[in-house]
Protein backbone atom coordinates (compact mmCIF):
# COMPACT_ATOMS: atom_id res chain seq x y z
CA UNK A 1 0.00 0.00 0.00
CA UNK A 2 0.78 3.51 -0.98
CA UNK A 3 0.03 6.10 1.96
CA UNK A 4 0.27 9.76 2.06
CA UNK A 5 -1.14 11.27 5.56
CA UNK A 6 -2.82 14.20 6.49
CA UNK A 7 -4.09 15.87 9.46
CA UNK A 8 -7.74 14.15 9.13
CA UNK A 9 -7.16 11.41 6.65
CA UNK A 10 -5.13 8.78 4.95
CA UNK A 11 -4.63 9.07 0.98
CA UNK A 12 -4.50 5.29 0.07
CA UNK A 13 -3.20 3.50 -3.30
CA UNK A 14 -3.15 -0.06 -3.72
CA UNK A 15 0.34 -0.72 -5.12
CA UNK A 16 -0.95 -2.90 -8.03
CA UNK A 17 -3.09 -0.02 -9.23
CA UNK A 18 0.23 1.52 -8.74
CA UNK A 19 1.94 -0.76 -11.30
CA UNK A 20 -0.87 -0.15 -13.53
CA UNK A 21 -0.24 3.30 -13.83
CA UNK A 22 3.69 2.14 -14.74
CA UNK A 23 2.44 0.04 -17.43
CA UNK A 24 0.19 3.20 -18.59
CA UNK A 25 3.30 5.21 -18.51
CA UNK A 26 5.95 3.10 -20.24
CA UNK A 27 3.34 2.02 -22.89
CA UNK A 28 4.13 5.44 -24.14
CA UNK A 29 8.24 5.48 -24.19
CA UNK A 30 9.24 6.19 -27.67
CA UNK A 31 9.74 3.06 -30.38
CA UNK A 32 13.02 4.93 -31.54
CA UNK A 33 14.63 4.33 -27.88
CA UNK A 34 13.24 1.05 -27.59
CA UNK A 35 16.14 -2.01 -27.53
CA UNK A 36 15.42 -5.08 -28.38
CA UNK A 37 11.55 -3.94 -30.09
CA UNK A 38 10.93 -8.54 -30.01
CA UNK A 39 10.36 -8.10 -26.16
CA UNK A 40 8.50 -5.54 -26.06
CA UNK A 41 5.71 -6.84 -24.81
CA UNK A 42 7.09 -8.67 -22.56
CA UNK A 43 8.62 -5.50 -20.67
CA UNK A 44 5.58 -3.89 -21.11
CA UNK A 45 3.98 -6.53 -19.15
CA UNK A 46 6.45 -6.85 -16.67
CA UNK A 47 5.80 -3.26 -15.83
CA UNK A 48 2.14 -3.58 -15.59
CA UNK A 49 1.94 -6.47 -13.77
CA UNK A 50 5.20 -6.31 -11.42
CA UNK A 51 2.86 -5.40 -8.37
CA UNK A 52 -0.10 -8.17 -8.87
CA UNK A 53 1.16 -10.01 -5.97
CA UNK A 54 -0.57 -7.13 -3.86
CA UNK A 55 -3.74 -7.31 -6.09
CA UNK A 56 -5.99 -8.71 -3.66
CA UNK A 57 -3.68 -8.39 -0.53
CA UNK A 58 -3.83 -5.03 -0.18
CA UNK A 59 -8.14 -4.96 -0.09
CA UNK A 60 -7.40 -5.71 3.63
CA UNK A 61 -4.66 -3.31 4.51
CA UNK A 62 -2.78 -3.56 7.74
CA UNK A 63 -2.17 -1.29 10.49
CA UNK A 64 1.44 -0.64 12.09
CA UNK A 65 1.01 -0.16 15.39
CA UNK A 66 4.68 1.23 15.77
CA UNK A 67 3.73 4.09 14.12
CA UNK A 68 0.08 4.26 14.28
CA UNK A 69 -1.19 4.24 10.85
CA UNK A 70 -0.95 2.07 8.17
CA UNK A 71 1.84 -0.39 6.82
CA UNK A 72 3.14 0.93 3.69
CA UNK A 73 5.14 -0.69 1.01
CA UNK A 74 8.76 0.41 2.68
CA UNK A 75 7.59 -0.77 5.97
CA UNK A 76 5.63 -3.89 5.77
CA UNK A 77 7.40 -6.98 7.57
CA UNK A 78 9.80 -8.76 5.25
CA UNK A 79 8.20 -12.15 5.93
CA UNK A 80 4.89 -11.81 4.68
CA UNK A 81 6.24 -9.26 1.90
CA UNK A 82 8.72 -11.85 -0.03
CA UNK A 83 5.46 -14.42 0.23
CA UNK A 84 3.48 -11.47 -1.71
CA UNK A 85 6.69 -10.88 -4.31
CA UNK A 86 7.21 -14.50 -5.11
CA UNK A 87 2.57 -14.84 -5.70
CA UNK A 88 2.90 -12.16 -8.22
CA UNK A 89 6.04 -13.53 -9.57
CA UNK A 90 4.54 -17.00 -9.95
CA UNK A 91 1.22 -15.23 -11.47
CA UNK A 92 3.61 -13.42 -14.20
CA UNK A 93 5.32 -16.53 -15.27
CA UNK A 94 2.53 -18.36 -16.06
CA UNK A 95 2.04 -16.09 -18.96
CA UNK A 96 5.43 -14.55 -19.63
CA UNK A 97 8.49 -16.34 -18.87
CA UNK A 98 10.61 -13.17 -20.00
CA UNK A 99 8.42 -10.73 -17.60
CA UNK A 100 9.02 -13.36 -14.95
CA UNK A 101 12.89 -12.80 -14.89
CA UNK A 102 12.29 -9.10 -15.03
CA UNK A 103 10.29 -8.92 -12.01
CA UNK A 104 12.29 -11.77 -10.30
CA UNK A 105 15.38 -9.53 -10.58
CA UNK A 106 13.31 -6.55 -9.44
CA UNK A 107 12.09 -7.92 -6.40
CA UNK A 108 15.92 -9.93 -5.23
CA UNK A 109 17.40 -6.04 -5.51
CA UNK A 110 14.74 -4.64 -3.08
CA UNK A 111 14.77 -7.72 -1.05
CA UNK A 112 19.10 -7.77 -1.14
CA UNK A 113 18.72 -4.40 1.34
CA UNK A 114 17.03 -6.80 4.05
CA UNK A 115 19.00 -8.88 6.40
CA UNK A 116 17.03 -11.71 7.62
CA UNK A 117 16.73 -15.44 6.84
CA UNK A 118 13.52 -14.75 5.01
CA UNK A 119 15.03 -12.42 3.10
CA UNK A 120 18.04 -14.76 2.23
CA UNK A 121 15.23 -17.73 1.40
CA UNK A 122 13.82 -15.48 -0.94
CA UNK A 123 17.11 -14.09 -2.62
CA UNK A 124 18.29 -17.90 -3.13
CA UNK A 125 14.90 -19.24 -4.51
CA UNK A 126 14.44 -16.58 -6.65
CA UNK A 127 18.03 -17.01 -8.19
CA UNK A 128 17.00 -20.78 -8.91
CA UNK A 129 14.24 -19.51 -10.40
CA UNK A 130 16.01 -16.81 -12.73
CA UNK A 131 18.25 -19.61 -13.88
CA UNK A 132 15.48 -22.23 -14.82
CA UNK A 133 13.75 -19.59 -16.57
CA UNK A 134 17.02 -18.74 -18.72
CA UNK A 135 17.86 -21.97 -19.08
CA UNK A 136 13.94 -22.74 -20.70
CA UNK A 137 14.71 -19.19 -23.05
CA UNK A 138 17.69 -21.10 -24.19
CA UNK A 139 19.98 -17.61 -24.26
CA UNK A 140 19.51 -14.36 -22.52
CA UNK A 141 21.12 -11.00 -24.21
CA UNK A 142 22.37 -9.30 -20.79
CA UNK A 143 22.88 -6.26 -22.55
CA UNK A 144 19.05 -6.37 -23.63
CA UNK A 145 17.96 -7.45 -20.59
CA UNK A 146 19.52 -4.68 -18.38
CA UNK A 147 17.96 -2.48 -20.21
CA UNK A 148 14.72 -3.79 -20.34
CA UNK A 149 15.36 -3.83 -16.23
CA UNK A 150 16.17 -0.44 -15.91
CA UNK A 151 12.94 0.71 -18.13
CA UNK A 152 10.83 -1.28 -15.54
CA UNK A 153 12.82 0.36 -12.43
CA UNK A 154 11.99 3.48 -14.23
CA UNK A 155 8.28 2.84 -14.37
CA UNK A 156 8.09 1.75 -11.32
CA UNK A 157 9.73 4.97 -9.89
CA UNK A 158 7.98 7.23 -12.20
CA UNK A 159 4.49 6.03 -11.11
CA UNK A 160 5.52 6.17 -7.57
CA UNK A 161 7.01 9.51 -7.82
CA UNK A 162 2.92 10.03 -9.04
CA UNK A 163 1.70 8.19 -5.85
CA UNK A 164 3.90 9.19 -2.99
CA UNK A 165 3.94 13.20 -3.54
CA UNK A 166 1.11 15.51 -2.83
CA UNK A 167 -0.52 17.02 -6.05
CA UNK A 168 1.38 20.43 -7.08
CA UNK A 169 4.55 19.80 -4.89
CA UNK A 170 7.24 21.98 -4.82
CA UNK A 171 10.55 21.17 -6.20
CA UNK A 172 11.81 21.70 -2.57
CA UNK A 173 9.11 19.21 -0.38
CA UNK A 174 9.41 17.05 -3.28
CA UNK A 175 9.62 13.21 -1.83
CA UNK A 176 13.12 12.51 -0.85
CA UNK A 177 12.76 9.18 -2.86
CA UNK A 178 13.17 12.20 -6.11
CA UNK A 179 15.50 14.41 -5.04
CA UNK A 180 18.02 13.99 -7.50
CA UNK A 181 15.41 12.79 -10.30
CA UNK A 182 15.08 9.37 -11.84
CA UNK A 183 17.35 7.60 -13.32
CA UNK A 184 17.17 6.85 -17.21
CA UNK A 185 18.75 3.51 -19.05
CA UNK A 186 22.09 4.30 -19.41
CA UNK A 187 21.98 2.45 -22.64
CA UNK A 188 20.58 4.99 -25.06
CA UNK A 189 22.45 7.76 -26.71
CA UNK A 190 19.74 9.70 -27.99
CA UNK A 191 18.95 11.30 -24.49
CA UNK A 192 20.49 14.78 -23.41
CA UNK A 193 20.42 13.61 -19.86
CA UNK A 194 20.64 10.56 -17.45
CA UNK A 195 18.70 11.66 -15.43
CA UNK A 196 14.56 12.21 -15.48
CA UNK A 197 13.56 15.23 -14.17
CA UNK A 198 9.94 15.60 -13.25
CA UNK A 199 8.42 19.03 -12.03
CA UNK A 200 4.55 19.59 -10.67
CA UNK A 201 3.22 22.68 -13.16
CA UNK A 202 0.11 22.40 -10.82
CA UNK A 203 -2.04 19.54 -9.30
CA UNK A 204 -2.99 17.83 -12.39
CA UNK A 205 -0.11 18.68 -14.66
CA UNK A 206 3.45 16.92 -14.28
CA UNK A 207 6.41 18.53 -16.60
CA UNK A 208 9.32 15.89 -17.77
CA UNK A 209 12.47 16.56 -19.06
CA UNK A 210 14.09 14.82 -21.02
CA UNK A 211 10.96 13.54 -22.40
CA UNK A 212 10.96 10.28 -23.80
CA UNK A 213 7.41 9.20 -24.22
CA UNK A 214 6.10 9.62 -27.88
CA UNK A 215 3.11 12.16 -26.77
CA UNK A 216 1.63 13.65 -23.56
CA UNK A 217 0.15 11.13 -21.14
CA UNK A 218 -2.72 11.25 -19.15
CA UNK A 219 -3.38 8.89 -15.96
CA UNK A 220 -6.02 7.98 -13.16
CA UNK A 221 -4.86 7.03 -10.24
CA UNK A 222 -7.22 5.00 -8.57
CA UNK A 223 -6.88 6.05 -4.24
CA UNK A 224 -9.02 6.14 -1.47
CA UNK A 225 -9.43 8.85 1.18
CA UNK A 226 -9.38 6.84 4.66
CA UNK A 227 -10.89 9.19 7.33
CA UNK A 228 -8.98 8.71 11.16
CA UNK A 229 -12.12 9.46 13.17
CA UNK A 230 -13.93 6.32 11.06
CA UNK A 231 -10.56 4.14 11.71
CA UNK A 232 -10.35 4.77 14.91
CA UNK A 233 -14.35 3.71 15.44
CA UNK A 234 -14.54 1.12 13.18
CA UNK A 235 -10.91 -0.04 12.72
CA UNK A 236 -9.03 0.11 9.00
CA UNK A 237 -10.23 -3.02 7.41
CA UNK A 238 -14.07 -2.13 7.79
CA UNK A 239 -13.49 1.54 6.97
CA UNK A 240 -10.97 1.01 4.12
CA UNK A 241 -13.44 -1.47 2.45
CA UNK A 242 -16.35 1.14 2.97
CA UNK A 243 -14.61 4.09 1.59
CA UNK A 244 -15.34 4.33 -2.24
CA UNK A 245 -12.31 4.82 -5.08
CA UNK A 246 -11.77 8.25 -6.39
CA UNK A 247 -9.61 9.40 -9.45
CA UNK A 248 -7.19 11.76 -9.62
CA UNK A 249 -6.37 12.50 -13.23
CA UNK A 250 -2.50 13.53 -14.29
CA UNK A 251 -1.31 14.92 -16.89
CA UNK A 252 2.46 14.26 -18.23
CA UNK A 253 3.81 16.43 -21.05
CA UNK A 254 7.41 17.88 -21.97
CA UNK A 255 9.02 20.83 -21.28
Amino acid sequence: MIVREHDGHFVMIEQNNHAIISGELMANWKDSLFLGKAHRKSVNYAIKMHDYGWKYFDKQPLWNDQTNKPYTFSDFPISPKTIVYTHGINEIEKNDIYAALLCSEHFSRFIAQESSSHASRFIEEEKERRQRLIASLGELNKRLFNFHYDLLKLGDSLSLYLCLNEPGVTKEDVHFFFRNGIDLPSDIDQLSKQVLEPEWKDEHTIVLSPFPFESSVTVRIKQKVVSKTVIRKHGLVHSYENTPYEELELEIIPN
